[in-house]
């Protein structure tokens, strides 16, 4: 009795050891974002966050962007590329409108740029044909059905790609201000009877 007892628990003790050895150790990442004091996804702007939301979705929209949302304080757009034959790539822009003063006239900017790629995958389809003595046939057709895979999803961190964008907001913005001095300085002119004051 005390044998088999024994046995018992020296079986249990073995299989713990053999299960806790079979685990792997698991592998450490580093860490993938530094928190920077860069301004990289961010700019100020002289402009209350519906101007400047506005001027980025006209920015977006002059470069060929689809806008998904487009609200006082934020805007979202997304674009498509294929750079191979079997390649495709989404870029989808996010810019956040937020008032860096109490007054609202100065707003700060964030932006982040995603961008997925996608793979063509083939796959191709078979039917089955049935043929009485023999039973069912399995026949590859020529055509494949193709799909898009992601492969891979990255932030976009280059900082030449980020002031390009923030210099075409300004372009907008700059612009909107000239079309409201216009409005507000260009009054009606006199009329051709009346004598200029």
């Amino acid at each position: 009795m005390i044998h088999r007892s024994f046995r018992i628990l020296a079986l249990g003790a073995l299989s713990l050891a053999l299960l806790s050895g079979c685990q792997l150790p698991r592998q450490k990442l580093a860490p993938q974002e530094h928190f920077d004091s860069s301004s990289t996804y961010s700019r100020s702007f002289g402009a209350t966050p519906s101007e400047t939301c506005e001027a980025a979705r006209r920015a977006l929209l002059s470069q060929g962007y689809l806008i998904n949302t487009a609200t006082k304080d934020l805007v979202d757009g997304r674009k498509n590329f294929q750079p191979a034959v079997d390649t495709h790539v989404q870029m989808e822009i996010r810019i956040v409108c937020a008032p860096e003063t109490r007054s609202g006239k100065s707003t700060l900017g964030f932006v982040t740029a995603q961008q997925d790629r996608f793979s063509l995958k083939k796959s191709a389809t078979a039917a089955s044909l049935g043929v009485g003595a023999v039973g069912s046939v399995s026949l590859p057709f020529a055509a494949s059905d193709d799909s898009l895979v992601r492969i891979g999803s990255e932030t976009i961190a280059t900082q030449e790609f980020y002031d390009r964008l923030f210099q075409l907001i300004n372009r907008f913005l700059l612009d909107e201000e000239e079309e409201e001095g216009q409005q507000d300085g260009g009054g009606r002119p006199p009329h051709p009877d009346q004598p200029a004051a």
